[in-house]
């Protein structure tokens, strides 16, 4: 399993003393901050930050998590969670789909206990002084165990103590976040609406944020009413570039999740309607917000719109980059134009607008070896090899069994089938690694240690 960066900090040893007492549910009580004081405190703001870090990859994640890849990429919940049905479903030993399909009800529950305990353990025991920080990370802990309730609660009594300092703007828009990724974009709203309760002010980064987590979950009504509330004559919150991305990237993205038409038209000319209603605003659009356009256009097969939006991004001096010529070399593999793709490629290294990598690489092979010019695959194969990058699994076999069909030779060296066969394995390792504190950690659970 992926482990939480705090995890490698300087205060590791501290984090396997901890990590295992909550695990066996071990109290946290005048006893136990005996034992600890003997030396002296070593409790800091970083050090209870990391530990409250670290609860949610021990505490909330499933054994499905193992394996998982290492970025920021990863499917969003597609729908509002309906927290209480998830509670009747689990009383009544129902089936659970969604975010929380294979997490532990009990570890869960444990980990948030043990979150609050020690949170309130270290100030009474050890008069430690919470800051916005470690309020923050305590929050975060709750919302990833979906403990709506209870993260309200810890918000009014830490906004009643703190008189403001310990409870800001940027706490609750980190918590709406949170809460966003959760699927639980309902009580994202809800906390959004509580900001002037805890005596904060929504900044457009709250907007942002907010606008967001409602588009990841269709409810494009809703974003574009906050839309149209920030876009009012004197509004304090008045839209950015980023406003307007996040609107144009969920309506391309929502359109090819959609199987009619109709639907897939609208939300185009929804996403082509806010960029050019930025640009009559007077922004001017980033490489992200072309992106977004172009990849959308792409792959609803409006080629020339794309190749519209790639024209007028040379016109204002607005650089392409690997994702804006990826996007062309996907839809001409697809269309079969696949010697209009190898031009993109090369004028994308021609340009120095980026290096190709397997993404590039990989449409141009899976459709050369489609029209049967398997040499031509071959040969790109090669060359992506040679570039730094390994091609995966499937591409690989692809290109071996169409030269096998086609009785034709096979890579040109042992050497070059080595380098791409050590990759593939390596990467695979790298994916299913599992951490020897995870092991630690399994074993705590099952009672082995």
């Amino acid at each position: 399993m992926i482990m939480s960066r705090p995890l490698f900090s300087k205060h590791t040893s501290l984090l396997h003393q901890l990590l295992p007492l909550m695990l066996k549910n071990v109290p946290f009580d005048a006893k136990l901050a005996a034992s600890t004081t003997r030396k002296h405190n070593p409790f800091t703001v970083e050090s209870v930050s990391d530990v409250l870090k670290s609860i949610p990859r021990f505490f909330f994640q499933s054994p499905r998590s193992i394996g998982r890849q290492n970025g920021f990429r990863h499917r969003a919940p597609l729908k509002q969670r309906n927290l209480e049905k998830e509670a009747y479903n689990i009383r009544n030993n129902v089936i659970i789909l969604g975010p929380a399909r294979y997490r532990n009800p009990q570890l869960v529950s444990l980990g948030l206990n043990k979150a609050t305990e020690f949170y309130y353990w270290v100030e009474s025991s050890f008069g430690f002084v919470h800051n916005e920080i470690t309020c923050r990370e305590m929050g975060i802990v709750l919302a990833r165990g979906n403990n709506t309730n209870g993260l309200w609660n810890f918000l009014k009594e830490m906004s009643r103590r703190g008189n403001g300092e310990l409870v800001n703007a940027s706490t609750v828009t980190c918590l709406m976040k949170v809460l966003g990724e959760e699927g639980l974009v309902n009580e994202a709203l809800a906390t959004f609406y509580r900001m002037k309760q805890f005596r904060c002010k929504p900044d457009v980064y709250a907007y942002n944020v907010l606008i967001n987590a409602l588009c990841r979950v269709g409810n494009f009504k809703k974003a574009r009413f906050l839309l149209e509330q920030m876009e009012l004559p004197g509004f304090r919150c008045a839209p950015d570039v980023f406003t307007y991305t996040i609107m144009i990237s969920s309506y391309c993205k929502y359109s090819m999740q959609t199987g009619c038409r109709k639907a897939i038209r609208r939300r185009l000319w929804e996403a082509n309607h806010l960029f050019r209603l930025m640009l009559f605003k007077g922004f001017v659009p980033d490489v992200v917000t072309y992106n977004c356009l172009i990849d959308g256009c792409c792959k609803t097969y409006r080629i020339e719109r794309a190749l519209e939006l790639f024209n007028d991004m040379d016109k204002k001096g607005c650089v392409p980059n690997r994702a804006t010529y990826n996007s062309f070399i996907r839809y001409y593999s697809a269309v079969n134009e696949i010697d209009k793709a190898v031009e993109m490629m090369r004028r994308m290294q021609d340009m120095n607008h980026g290096m190709p990598t397997s993404s590039s690489y990989t449409p141009i092979i899976h459709a050369l070896c489609e029209a049967g010019r398997v040499l031509e695959a071959r040969d790109f194969l090669v060359e992506l090899v040679d570039g730094g990058s390994i091609p995966r699994e499937y591409t690989y076999k692809l290109v071996c069994d169409a030269l096998n069909a086609a009785g034709e030779a096979y890579l040109p060296d042992d050497e070059l089938h080595k380098r791409i066969r050590d990759g593939i394995e390596n990467r695979f390792r790298q994916v299913m690694k599992v951490k020897p504190v995870m092991n630690y950690t399994i074993l705590l659970q099952h009672g082995d240690i």
